[in-house]
């Protein structure tokens, strides 16, 4: 069981480098959405970064993963398997880098920022400086480097916070407009390179005919899974522009929708960035442990406290919006019943993400690209048709129902395939129950009109975060007694 505390000592340490500079990121979102950005603008950014994330899986086309499988199988160099994924990283992101830099003119007209190429170039850039790090970034979480790992991504958002800061209140121009958010990006991103130098330097390009290819065979499925996955994630804030009808919201834009959506949805960086340090050290762990005869036994543990861990945090961030939401401009308060959604959303991704394990480990990545793109076809049917209906709340319950089809679907495929003993029932049992004390604090809102009024609000709420930890405890005191 002592391998249970050293996964969650590795994912608190990856969680310095996930959680906490996308924390700091957050703090992001006030400086844009308060005084300096209007809705319909912020809503440029959010469109923008959606079609990057999908680019970003393509450009590093399931390499990470491919490098963990055959860097860690017997007899493997990881130094070689470490050229062979970083030749084709790069070989990939700069012919795709250089499309979108030729035809920034174009691409800029086509997504109405006509008289902004240089936004194409800048994210162009972007995302090669993303992949170019990206297996580096892999070979310190397979050496188990954690504080390294944790303080560049710590390094990178100290750095991106400062130059918003200095763009957006001190320089800015308004001919640069939101054009600021990808500059203050790529020159923060130009510091990994420094970071990475010394690695990037000793890189050897190397091609091997059967090596290559065979990871080549295992990291395209991953690829696609990865694509469907981040269209699950990012479709919804494209086509509300394609999909929402005019005049759904009165007095507001489909712009300002998108803009009000993309600020809510930040929200849910507090449950996703959780299942992301989880992720990070999660994936390696499943690897190496992969042969211990009691494997299965210590996935479904794993995956147990996940639950326990995730339920948590939806239920402390949901009963607190009444506090977090000062972290947004008021005008992109009216979103906020969003957020207990997309957390749901996010925590049933995760739990994907440990029932995922059974195809990684026998080598049939294929049925990841199989379930997430039926994932997908949620998001784009939910989408297509709760958005007429529901407005941005039916993109969030888009993403729900996609989630939860991907865990149902990887559950019943793993246990026929790789049977693992997860106990679902009591990881219902939390969930109900993290819902249950959820509509206990909708049903008794107090109304907030002082200060004291706010104090006893918080109370309440602080009370039925205590609870749930209280009762967690008391049922799960023994197993974590036996971890320790």
């Amino acid at each position: 069981m002592g391998k249970l505390s050293k996964l969650a000592g590795e994912t608190a340490l990856y969680g310095l480098g996930s959680i906490l500079p996308r924390m700091l990121n957050f703090l992001l979102v006030p400086l844009h959405t308060i005084g300096v950005f209007s809705r319909a603008e912020y809503g440029v950014t959010v469109k923008l970064y959606a079609f990057a994330a999908v680019l970003n899986i393509l450009l590093t086309f399931g390499m990470e993963t491919a490098f963990f499988r055959f860097a860690t199988k017997a007899g493997a160099d990881p130094k070689r398997i470490f050229n062979l994924a970083q030749t084709c990283v790069l070989c990939i992101s700069i012919s795709f880098s250089l499309f979108f830099i030729i035809f920034s003119g174009p691409l800029a007209q086509a997504l109405e920022i006509g008289e902004h190429p240089e936004w194409i170039t800048w994210l162009a850039l972007i995302l090669l400086t993303d992949a170019v790090v990206a297996i580096p970034f892999a070979r310190l979480r397979l050496e188990k480097k954690a504080l390294p790992f944790a303080a560049m991504k710590i390094a990178n958002v100290a750095i991106l916070l400062a130059l918003n800061f200095y763009f957006l209140k001190i320089a800015y121009d308004p001919a640069v407009n939101v054009g600021y958010v990808f500059l203050a990006n790529l020159i923060a991103n130009a510091f990994y390179i420094l970071f990475f130098a010394k690695t990037l330097v000793q890189w050897r390009p190397a091609i091997d005919s059967q090596v290559s290819r065979s990871m080549f065979t295992y990291a395209w499925p991953v690829m696609l899974t990865g694509i469907a996955g981040s269209v699950n994630e990012m479709f919804s804030r494209i086509t509300l522009d394609w999909w929402l009808p005019e005049n759904f919201y009165s007095a507001i834009s489909k712009k300002e929708a998108m803009g009000i959506f993309g600020a809510c949805y930040k929200y849910a960086v507090f449950m996703m960035l959780g299942v992301q340090a989880f992720r990070y050290a999660a994936e390696p762990f499943f690897f190496s442990t992969a042969s211990d005869k009691n494997s299965p036994q210590l996935f479904a543990r794993v995956n147990h406290f996940f639950v326990i861990v995730g339920c948590l945090v939806f239920l402390g961030i949901s009963v607190n919006l009444d506090l977090l939401k000062y972290f947004i401009g008021e005008d992109f308060w009216i979103g906020l019943n969003i957020v207990p959604i997309l957390l749901l959303a996010y925590l049933f991704l995760g739990i994907y993400y440990n029932f995922s394990v059974w195809f990684k480990l026998t080598d049939k990545t294929y049925y990841g690209t199989i379930i997430s793109v039926f994932g997908a076809l949620i998001t784009i049917l939910g989408n297509y048709w709760l958005i007429p209906y529901a407005g941005y709340t039916g993109s969030s319950w888009a993403a729900l129902l996609c989630y939860l089809g991907m865990t149902v679907l990887c559950y019943i495929t793993g246990q026929k395939n790789y049977p693992i003993p997860y106990n679902l029932f009591q990881g219902l049992g939390y969930l109900l129950f993290a819902l249950v004390l959820f509509s206990l604090s909708e049903t008794f809102r107090f109304p907030v009109r002082s200060i004291s009024d706010q104090i006893l609000a918080t109370g309440f709420h602080f009370f039925l975060v205590l609870f749930f930890i209280g009762t967690a405890y008391a049922f799960e005191r023994k197993q974590l007694h036996s971890t320790s």
